[in-house]
């Protein structure tokens, strides 16, 4: 890495200001024959409970990062991200609900991916759960042992030894560990050590290791996944600010002396905490001050016992013995009567038993149906990705208008191109060189530290002016039209929309769950509109013989307009089914069916 940062980052390529040497760093991608790779490892959820908007956040910077890269930068990202299903919480949790371990983690899992997937996330080339790489997390502790900075205890656990580590700890926020607390375990040669891997417990899951049963530490499995994947060289490591010490600075520490290498990761970006309005908190769980991302959640101080107890409909068996890991015995089924006698854990929680047991905040909300993807990935754009973000109704609702005035922008824009909006003359060559700079300017704050605002106040700034010239007239225009370079204009803004995860095209949908019920409405009237129609086209009443006959020729046609409503309907994925003359019903066709015939 370069010693000193110029002046002026050159906008050919981004630069970041890095985490471990506090100075702007060019980004430097390893060439792959004609592509430039970048190796990026995220840090991903602890399935235990819902996602909320701190996460999201997180996740959502990050994705914009990762768009930036490679679709203005030209860098291959392969991205692995961790996903932590076995950890204190959700064993705790677990055993609250009296479901596995795996089942508990399974259902936020996949919840925390259909979350990332509304908020147009881009998912990682590769997903890595803890409980799939356990053997290879043994291995990994057994190398670090083998370079004596590691050691057992007589209770089973295996501490890194930091002492041994000397003054190379502390890379990023050259802080010295405090000692930590280890409950059970009195071995620990230094209180500042921490676990790679713990001895197991009464109830707890477990996997057989060279120093008995256990499982491992946190901050093990994030040195061992990434580099299954990636080596010995990391170049971009992602995660929130608070997890810069101790969780990376101890994979540091671990994966440098595993490798034996002087650096193991490139570049370290952290993103900052999104903070309630009006309070220097962070938005968290164990703040109860968080708003999930998807479930409109409700107020419950009850623990899941007292509720389950309180449940005249249920009967849940007891537990026997919690798992033993992949070849252990499983949890006793739970039975409840008021989900249709299902014995399937998941299937319970997924019926919303889960969201009633779970301890959740005073006040929370559906934050999908309230604001959009596009909404709340504007108003992570006007923060730098490394700065804390003040949520609040305002702020989102200001990013919302800013969205609406893009759009209408943009439409007007069309319309002009179009001839069907009449200006005055328009100050063509001025409109071309603010499209020429500002190209120019959105490159350059991208390629300082992915600066975002800069980048969106500079599109802003062009749209105003641009804005300005489309005044329309009540007559006639005279003089020459410029639609070609309002044309520019809208390619370039609609592109760096695009580029980072927002589509200006297709506004007429509204956001959320809604836009389905709209839908399904609009098709609902569609088919009864086409139904009355086919109905009147077969209905003679009174007319027989010859009459009869003359009547249905003279309908045809509106019975091949249903037929050709029908097949057009099909292209869009929807089938219609006559069900005599008296119904038509409708259904969605899965992508891979839609050529089937109609009313198959």
């Amino acid at each position: 890495m370069d010693a000193a940062a110029p002046a002026h980052p050159s906008p050919a390529v981004p630069w970041y200001l890095a985490s471990i040497s506090r100075i702007s760093e060019t980004f430097l991608c390893r060439s792959k024959g004609s592509d430039s790779i970048e190796s990026r490892y995220s840090c991903g959820p602890t399935v235990y409970d819902h996602a909320h908007l701190g996460h999201a956040c997180s996740y959502v910077r990050f994705d914009i990062i990762r768009r930036i890269l490679t679709r203005v930068f030209g860098c291959n990202v392969v991205m692995a991200m961790s996903i932590t299903d076995v950890d204190d919480k959700i064993i705790k949790r677990a055993n609250e609900m009296n479901v596995t371990p795996a089942s508990l983690a399974s259902l936020f899992e996949e919840e925390f991916k259909q979350d990332m997937a509304a908020l147009k996330v881009l998912p990682p080339t590769v997903y890595l759960r803890v409980t799939e790489n356990i053997p290879q997390v043994i291995a990994f502790i057994e190398g670090i042992i083998a370079h004596g900075h590691a050691y057992s205890t007589a209770a089973g656990s295996v501490y890194f030894d930091l002492h041994a580590r000397g003054d190379k700890y502390g890379k990023l926020v050259n802080t010295v560990p405090s000692a930590t607390a280890e409950p059970g375990d009195s071995d620990k040669r230094h209180s500042s050590d921490f676990a790679l891997w713990k001895a197991a417990k009464p109830q707890e899951v477990f996997w057989a290791s060279p120093w008995g049963d256990g499982r491992p530490g946190w901050h093990i499995e994030c040195s061992t996944m990434a580099s299954e994947v990636f080596g010995s060289h990391l170049d971009i490591h992602t995660g929130g600010i608070d997890l810069a010490f101790p969780h990376h600075e101890n994979e540091i520490a671990q994966s440098e002396v595993f490798h034996q290498c002087q650096q193991w990761g490139n570049y370290f970006l952290h993103s900052g905490h999104l903070h309630v309005k009006g309070t220097e908190e962070k938005m968290s769980k164990s703040l109860k001050n968080y708003i999930t991302i998807k479930d409109s959640l409700q107020d419950c101080r009850l623990s899941g016992r007292s509720l389950l107890d309180s449940c005249s409909h249920c009967c849940f068996d007891s537990i026997a013995e919690p798992s033993r890991g992949p070849k252990g015995k499983q949890d006793l089924p739970l039975r409840c009567d008021l989900y249709g006698g299902t014995t399937d854990p998941v299937h319970i929680l997924h019926k919303g038993l889960l969201n009633r047991v779970t301890q959740l905040p005073f006040w929370s909300k559906d934050f999908l149906k309230t604001f959009s993807p596009d909404v709340f990935r504007l108003f992570c754009l006007r923060t730098n990705y490394r700065s804390a973000i003040e949520y609040s109704d305002s702020t989102l609702v200001e990013a919302k208008h800013l969205l609406l005035g893009l759009t209408s922008f943009v439409e007007d824009a069309r319309a002009y191109v179009k001839g069907q909006l009449t200006c005055g003359p328009v100050e063509e060559d001025v409109l071309w060189e603010r499209l020429t700079n500002t190209k120019k300017a959105v490159k350059a704050a991208l390629a300082n530290d992915f600066d975002t605002p800069r980048a969106v106040n500079t599109i802003l700034d062009l749209v105003h002016h641009a804005n300005r010239q489309l005044r329309a007239v009540s007559k006639e225009a005279s003089g020459p039209r410029s639609p070609t370079v309002f044309g520019a204009i809208i390619s370039y803004v609609e592109q760096f929309f695009e580029t980072v995860g927002i589509s200006l095209a297709n506004r007429q949908c509204v956001s959320g769950d809604s836009s389905t019920v709209t839908l399904r409405c609009v098709v609902d009237e569609l088919v009864r509109f086409r139904l009355k129609v086919r109905q009147y086209a077969l209905d003679t009443p009174g007319a027989a013989g010859e009459a009869r006959k003359r009547q249905l020729q003279e309908r045809q046609p509106l019975l091949e307009a249903c037929d050709t409503l029908r097949q057009d309907l099909i292209t869009h994925g929807i089938n219609v089914k006559d069900r005599g003359s008296a119904a038509s019903t409708w259904e969605l066709l899965d992508p891979r069916t839609r050529h089937q015939k109609p009313g198959d």
